[in-house]
């Protein structure tokens, strides 16, 4: 890190110099890293290597803002990506004999290009459809025989229902029997439905990483912690994990809700140190007890939410997978398609708007599935929130990350 300049005035910044890492102790000293932090020195922030080693980029979603640019060496790619990712793939049960549905995006995203890294390094065959084309993509599972998948949980969930639209049975016709899912998390109920949609055994597997991590690579459940809802930080021995307090950054204990904060120790390119994800996470009560002996990679519960997307209504903090599990356990309700729509950027509010749909071939009137998700709401999480309901079809669908919050322009 000391070749770069911006490192080193960051750290300077809390009296440090990149050096300091060296001391055990020192971490908790030092400086946190945010996006702010990084758009300030657009257009390649923190990067250490000259650009002539670099071999690729990669980039932050950018919902809001110009998304942030990090580089990647050629050891970055093929041997540190590979082999966070194998890691991944061997804990949710992918074998090398699998046909493997590749269904992350590409470009600069580094979802796809993660996969299909892992996957060759692995020894799986790699089916890189990427997102979309849903009538090729059906067409595909069922004649292909795929036996592994990754994708958004959202876009399976549109490929069932668009498979049952055109008389496919996912249970009889497809030979899934894992999936590693990711772009955003769902809750457990959606996870549920969508396991009991697909082939006998089938299980989903949370997926968790940043692109400032290197991918997803952070956190991947085994068969043992799937049943707990629980994943693994599964790659600590290179990217150290801290899961502290937002608002005190202090360590959470066993059982506490902390953000997840990370420093990566074998980037090249564009390493961080003390990343603030935003995400937020409950410790597992006994995080290193599994069954599958993994007792060096900590438990953690899916992400709850992230803490700059919470919402306070009248008060009460709510977050949009509390909003999803009400609608998954809602008959008649689409479960992939759903947003809440607020009137103020700073998401302290005195009411929500929830729009939904009804599912195609139900019974249930469209007022009613209104009401059923409006009283669930109010009796759950104590908050009154308007809810319209529309035909299957009228809202958007998403074949990555999926937008739930909208501000409306006034």
């Amino acid at each position: 890190m000391a070749k770069s300049p911006d490192w080193v005035a960051h750290f300077r910044s809390a009296g440090m110099s990149p050096t300091d890492l060296a001391s055990h102790d020192a971490l908790a000293a030092a400086p946190t890293l945010e996006k702010t932090n990084l758009r300030d020195l657009y257009p390649f922030p923190m990067l250490t290597n000259d650009m002539s080693t670099v071999r690729r980029f990669i980039a932050t979603s950018g919902t809001t803002g110009l998304p942030v640019m990090f580089g990647m060496t050629d050891r970055d790619l093929d041997h540190l990506l590979a082999y966070q990712m194998c890691r991944i793939l061997r804990t949710a049960g992918v074998e090398p004999s699998d046909r493997f549905y590749q269904g992350y995006g590409y470009g600069l995203w580094v979802g796809g290009l993660a996969l299909d890294v892992g996957l060759k390094a692995y020894g799986a065959t790699n089916f890189p459809l990427g997102p979309g084309r849903a009538e090729l993509a059906l067409a595909y599972l069922r004649d292909h025989g795929y036996t592994a998948c990754s994708m958004s949980p959202l876009w399976l969930m549109t490929l069932v229902t668009a498979a049952h639209e055109m008389g496919m049975d996912p249970k009889r016709d497809w030979k899934l029997r894992v999936g590693l899912f990711g772009g955003q998390s769902v809750s457990a109920a959606f996870r549920d439905q969508l396991e009991a949609a697909l082939p006998p055994g089938f299980i989903a597997h949370n997926i968790y990483g940043t692109t400032e991590a290197g991918g997803p690579v952070l956190g991947i459940s085994c068969p043992y912690s799937h049943d707990r809802d629980e994943m693994h930080l599964i790659n600590e021995d290179t990217i150290i994990t801290e899961i502290l307090d937002p608002a005190t950054m202090s360590p959470v204990g066993p059982g506490e809700v902390g953000e997840l904060v990370i420093t990566t120790l074998d980037r090249d390119a564009s390493p961080v140190v003390r990343w603030r994800t935003r995400d937020l996470v409950r410790l597992s009560d006994h995080p290193y007890d599994c069954p599958c002996g993994r007792k060096g990679m900590p438990l953690v519960g899916r992400i709850i939410g992230r803490s700059d997307d919470m919402l306070k209504v009248r008060g009460v903090i709510v977050f949009p997978t509390q909003i999803e599990d009400i609608i998954a356990n809602t008959e008649g309700a689409v479960k992939e398609a759903w947003h809440i729509v607020i009137d103020r950027e700073d998401k302290v509010l005195e009411e929500i708007n929830i729009e939904i749909e009804k599912t195609k071939g139900s019974n249930v009137p469209r007022e009613d599935v209104a009401y059923r998700v409006q009283h669930a709401v109010h009796s759950r999480i104590g908050i009154r929130a308007n809810v319209i309901c529309h035909d299957e079809g009228t809202l958007p669908r998403y074949e990555a990350k999926a937008v739930r919050v909208h501000v409306r322009k006034n």
